[in-house]
């Protein structure tokens, strides 16, 4: 009887590890399509440089605004239930900008479109912080290069329909449709982890708990670093290394591969060194790309940085919403607190290196960027795994249900 129940418990795990990457991988493809389009929206929109970039920021704040919500989500419908909702929510937002016929709509068709994506996030990460947990070992690092997989993959189909010429307004909405009719069977082998019969719903909005605050930190520093290096490299390779345009687009393309492949082979590493050690020689690596960026004398050099940068980073992020996680005795809130803290730095960062470079030069942000590095080196210990009592008693509660409801 044993032996059969741990059976049924390695499948059920198993079939809940591979809906949560389907998830991760659905919400990357979502980004990943949006980004492809977004040269179509603005020509087709007539919309001046500054115009555009005052409607970028909508997702941004849409995302922002939304996260504390997705714990209520949860709570209310449940993990399998709620995450169901809110990734068909998110990948059908998807149509909206490229329908919108205005500046304004637009606008709001990007807020609604970053709204989704922010509550599903918390949402999948709650999941995977879950699927972890029962585990027993991580695959957080895993599930967020899902995210980089779906993400490279859809570009792909975003590239190919604008090489052909496909309106955003056929291209979105059709891959729209497409993400919520995969999502749906996907999110079947979800755990369906429920809440405590007296357990009260969370807040609204609540400001993140400190420790979240402090864990958050952490993936500040991270995410400082992903939106410099993903947003700069290009420029940096021109202005300052003097690289031809195909070289410095090139430049990217080391930083967001590198990163992809080393979440997807993070949680080896983690399991040998621990998430504390591991986050330290992340750290260390980063900071070792930032300084091959700041003294770059060829474009070889910088391009090697930015790879390394991105290798550095890469499973700092996963390793943050996993400490949120088990932080305390409500996940969602935790989660939530450490995206909203973590993904603020995303919205900072692009401007701040422009500034610094603007006042100074670019190697002089590049050098800010190499410091903050360092933080994930100091900050290390906030990331060290710990128990997760009500996780784990609300997942042995719901294993059985599972099973039937499969």
């Amino acid at each position: 009887m044993g032996s059969g129940q741990d059976g049924q418990e390695a499948r059920t795990l198993r079939r809940a590890r591979i809906s949560v990457a389907a998830v991760f991988a659905i919400h990357g493809a979502a980004a990943g399509s949006l980004a492809t389009r977004i040269p179509w929206i603005k020509d087709h929109l007539h919309l001046s440089a500054g115009q555009l970039g005052l409607a970028l920021v909508a997702p941004a704040i849409g995302s922002f605004t939304s996260m504390p919500l997705a714990g209520r989500v949860l709570h209310a419908r449940g993990h399998r239930a709620g995450n169901r909702l809110l990734i068909c929510l998110y990948a059908a937002a998807l149509a909206l900008p490229a329908l919108a016929p205005n500046l304004p709509l637009l606008v709001l068709a990007l807020f609604v479109y970053g709204a989704t994506a922010g509550v599903a996030d918390v949402a999948m990460n709650a999941q995977a912080v879950e699927v972890e947990a029962r585990l027993g070992r991580s695959v957080m690092s895993g599930l967020h290069g899902m995210w980089s997989v779906g993400g490279l993959l859809a570009s792909g189909v975003g590239i190919a329909a604008a090489a052909l010429a496909v309106p955003g307004s056929v291209h979105l909405p059709l891959m729209a449709a497409c993400l919520v009719l995969i999502a749906l069977p996907a999110c079947r082998g979800l755990l369906d982890v429920q809440p405590e019969p007296e357990e009260e719903a969370p807040p609204r909005f609540a400001l993140p708990p400190r420790s979240a605050f402090a864990i958050g930190l952490v993936g500040f520093c991270a995410v400082f670093a992903e939106g410099a290096g993903g947003d700069w490299s290009g420029v940096y390779l021109r202005s300052v290394a003097g690289a031809a345009p195909a070289l410095a687009a090139a430049s990217y393309t080391a930083f967001a591969g590198t990163m992809a492949a080393a979440r997807l082979s993070g949680d080896a590493a983690v399991r040998r060194f621990g998430a504390v050690r591991a986050t330290r020689g992340s750290g260390a690596l980063a900071a070792a790309g930032g300084l091959l960026v700041v003294t770059a004398d060829s474009a070889a050099q910088a391009i090697a940085g930015f790879a390394l940068l991105g290798v550095g980073i890469a499973v700092v992020v996963p390793l943050c919403f996993a400490a949120a996680g088990h932080s305390g005795d409500n996940p969602s809130r935790a989660i939530a607190g450490v995206a909203t803290v973590t993904y603020t730095s995303g919205l900072i960062a692009p401007a701040t290196v422009g500034a610094i470079a603007q006042a100074t030069s670019l190697r002089v942000s590049f050098g800010v960027v190499t410091a903050l590095t360092l933080g994930l080196v100091a900050g290390a210990r906030l990331l060290a795994p710990r128990a997760a009592p009500h996780s784990r008693t609300v997942a042995r509660r719901e294993s059985d249900a599972v099973e039937s409801n499969l």
